[in-house]
């Protein structure tokens, strides 16, 4: 089932999320969903905030990134297949250079932007079957990761950008969070709430 998608300006992507245990309910089918949602939007990630719960949980599916030219054939290789669910996921380190990319975001869409992250993480995380992990990445997969881990602490890939950057885009966000934007997959958009509530 397609879920819409929360708009830049809903409260929801502004909470810290709460761990959750195997009892979750549903869990098996809202990850079947998140899926089918994600893909519908074109997504590389998902976490559960952008969908309207504030749980610990978001996933990630690189594959379209592994055929950019541009790439090592490693980080192809790396980029292509990587498929996980991450519940109740803590970034344990952060290290190395710094490096830029442009970002984008499901729940701002048509606002891309250069946005600065460390190259390299350590994670640990349970799985879909709440099998406990601890992995390192880098490159495309840390940032991936990295932009997906800030959504369930409430972070977005704005709050990384320059005021000068945040002030040019104020008018953009404030549309988007009307639902003066179109957009080819199904969202949610708080100010419309609003304006008929």
């Amino acid at each position: 089932m397609i879920i819409p998608i929360v708009a830049y300006g809903d409260p929801v992507l502004r909470k810290v999320a709460a761990d959750i245990d195997s009892d979750y309910p549903k869990l098996k089918g809202l990850i079947t969903d998140m899926w089918e949602t994600m893909y519908k939007a074109n997504g590389v990630g998902l976490a559960a905030p952008q969908i309207g719960r504030s749980i610990r949980l978001f996933l990630v599916d690189t594959t379209p990134f592994a055929d950019d030219e541009e790439l090592s054939k490693e980080e192809r290789k790396a980029l292509n297949g990587f498929k996980k669910v991450f519940i109740n996921a803590k970034i344990e380190q952060e290290v190395g250079e710094e490096w830029t990319f442009n970002e984008g975001c499901l729940s701002i869409p048509d606002v891309r932007e250069d946005v600065k992250r460390k190259d390299t993480i350590t994670i640990s995380y349970l799985d879909e079957n709440f099998k406990a992990h601890k992995a390192t990445y880098d490159g495309l997969l840390a940032r991936v990761i990295q932009h997906e881990y800030d959504h369930i602490q409430g972070v977005l890939f704005t709050d990384k950008l320059s005021s000068l950057k945040k002030r040019l885009l104020k008018g953009r966000l404030k549309s988007i969070s009307q639902g003066k934007i179109a957009v080819d997959y199904r969202m949610r958009f708080p100010e419309m709430k609003k304006a008929r509530g």
